[in-house]
């Protein structure tokens, strides 16, 4: 048994190499720490490179991907598992319940509502599991600042960025994921 790192991420590059650096670079961490990657099986964008170099390197994945999205984000390659989900919902809760820890890559809209999604269901107490933004050149310090905004402004208490860990880098955030699931029992 090993430790699940759910990963939210683009389905598209974005504009600066370094995420596909990042993304690439997280998906050696996975492997080399021995824990399996669930995230949405596609083969594009960040979220193909990061399930690449996992791959690559021997990890373990599982892949979920709603009917739908099936002939655009996703090509043919080897998973360990994949699971079809009806809808996008049931993707995420698919991609969470098999998780021990949470990760966020840059991403646009999407990424965004699996961030906010899981962040609501931590701050209303459905679960506690670790999550992390992974910051790179300082992707997500807008939404950083609007959660400043969201909290000064009274419409969430500051105990909410107690929730989330945003790591700039990759080394911070493995010496962050290593930390969080050694309290974590498999």
């Amino acid at each position: 048994m090993r430790h699940s790192i759910c990963v939210f991420c683009g389905a598209r590059s974005g504009h600066s190499p370094a995420y596909a650096e990042a993304a690439q670079g997280f998906g050696a961490v996975i492997a080399r720490n021995d824990w399996r990657l669930v995230y949405g099986a596609g083969d594009v964008g960040i979220m193909g490179e990061v399930a690449r170099a996992a791959m690559d390197a021997g990890a373990a994945t599982l892949g979920v991907i709603p009917t739908h999205l099936l002939g655009r984000e996703r090509a043919t390659r080897d998973f360990s598992q994949t699971v079809i989900t009806e809808d996008m919902h049931e993707r995420k809760k698919v991609m969470f319940m098999n998780s021990d820890a949470i990760v966020v890559l840059p991403g646009g809209a999407g990424s965004l509502d699996e961030f906010f999604e899981v962040l609501t269901w931590a701050q209303i107490g459905l679960h506690s599991k670790p999550l992390f933004l992974l910051d790179i050149n300082g992707y997500w310090q807008p939404l950083i600042a609007l959660i400043d905004h969201i909290v000064a402004q009274g419409f969430a208490d500051a105990s909410v960025k107690n929730l989330f860990t945003p790591c700039p880098d990759l080394a911070s955030l493995e010496t962050a994921l290593r930390a969080a699931l050694a309290t974590k029992p498999l």
